[in-house]
């Protein structure tokens, strides 16, 4: 029967015989899983800021926008031609199945001014479901209401940025500000949200009623369009529908023919966000794999250094197979010996790992996450390689012949 506990007992003897050298096997498994660990806190901690500023964005969205304007032979971009208005956006909401909420959009920038305190931004103007549908929530006073867009009230909601830049730590809600030279009474005050992964600040805007906008703010050639409609569908089995729906009805309001070209596009933010997520979690994954090399060149360094190991104690093989070892117990010894390096350099990795994810965190602000998966997959494969690696040079010591051993010079 293999007395475990002695041969365990040996091969952490033999290993503190040879600090040098075993601290030197184990460096390429510290590399690796060091480099596992911080590959894997960068990807995932991105795959999981990206999935936070989707779910910022909103789900099941459908984004209408202008088509592109041509002049003189060069297209001037998507939004360019104004063809979207209020009463699209009315139809739409009517008209088409499958929509949980409807809000127009239309953007100018425009100069902010509170007492002596100004700052420029993009202005938007909008309706109460914009904030429903963009996930934005009120964290003072109210949202807009019917009568605000009825009316034309010159009323508006800002973000924390805009409230830091104008009013400091005076209480914004019910305070009167400029937008351009338009005196409005701030109602609402957004909770906050901070960077984007694109590193836009989400808090830096403002929005006020659509037809405030369109008739006493913004200057357009073009009275009565907008920007762009923002739908949010139902659920995400139904939004296909609803999207095909809205482009015929778009199609037959502006009196498109069977051949011409739309004057509008339809995005689908859902497909667009799982396919950003898709590429993060792909990107994570290559990371992690790119890591992993580094561990495998540890191994090899387990396996040579551990051949290196054979040749140096055939002798005391030998001794040990004279007295009674079988070649089972040999095995076993370097088997782990091999284990232990793997082992030992696998949690020194962790540690070095984490420390080295938290500095490039610091150091760069990049968004990481450590998880457990990752701690223990990185030393469940370190100590796979450690015995993958190692069985050739514990199989060819087993092999050696006890009178050849002990001949040995």
């Amino acid at each position: 029967m293999i007395d475990i506990k002695s041969i365990l007992k040996m091969a952490v003897v033999s290993l503190k015989i040879n600090k040098m050298r075993s601290m030197l096997t184990s460096l390429g498994i510290i590399i690796g899983v060091s480099a596992v660990i911080i590959m894997l806190a960068v990807g995932t901690g991105s795959s999981q800021k990206i999935a936070k500023d989707m779910e910022a964005m909103g789900s099941n969205l459908l984004m209408i926008r202008s088509a592109s304007a041509t002049s003189g032979g060069v297209r001037m971009g998507s939004g360019t031609k104004p063809t979207l208005t209020l009463k699209d956006a009315a139809a739409i909401e009517k008209n088409c199945r499958g929509i949980l909420a409807i809000a127009p959009y239309s953007a100018e920038a425009k100069q902010l001014t509170y007492g002596n305190q100004n700052w420029s931004t993009s202005v938007g103007g909008t309706t109460a479901s914009y904030l429903y549908i963009r996930n934005y929530e009120i964290s003072s006073g109210r949202n807009f209401i019917p009568e605000d867009i009825q009316n034309n009230a010159k009323v508006t909601i800002i973000g924390n940025t805009i409230a830091n830049e104008l009013f400091g730590d005076v209480d914004p809600i019910g305070k009167t500000m400029r937008v351009g030279n338009i005196p409005f009474k701030v109602i609402g005050l957004l909770k906050t949200k901070g960077q984007s992964g694109m590193g836009m600040d989400q808090d830096d805007l403002i929005f006020i009623p659509i037809t405030t906008a369109q008739k006493k703010v913004f200057g357009t050639s073009f009275p009565g369009t907008i920007d762009r409609i923002n739908v949010k569908a139902q659920n995400d089995e139904i939004i296909e529908t609803t999207q095909t729906e809205i482009t015929e009805l778009l199609r037959t309001r502006h009196h498109i023919g069977k051949n011409q070209d739309d004057d509008f596009e339809v995005r689908n933010l859902a497909e667009m966000q799982e396919t950003i997520k898709s590429s993060a979690k792909t990107m994570s994954i290559l990371l992690g794999a790119i890591a992993s090399v580094s561990l495998l060149v540890g191994g090899i360094g387990i396996m040579n250094i551990m051949l290196v190991s054979v040749t140096e104690r055939t002798k005391e093989i030998g001794i040990r197979m004279a007295i009674g070892a079988k070649a089972s117990d040999i095995r076993i010894q370097f088997l782990i010996e091999s284990f232990i390096l793997s082992m030992v350099g696998g949690l020194i990795g962790v540690a070095v790992g984490i420390l080295g994810a938290y500095i490039v965190k610091w150091t760069t602000g990049t968004t990481i996450a450590i998880t457990s998966m990752s701690i223990f997959l990185s030393l469940g494969f370190s100590g796979a390689i450690g015995v993958l690696f190692g069985y050739y040079p514990a199989y060819k010591a087993s092999l050696l012949n006890p009178i050849d051993a002990l001949r040995y010079e």
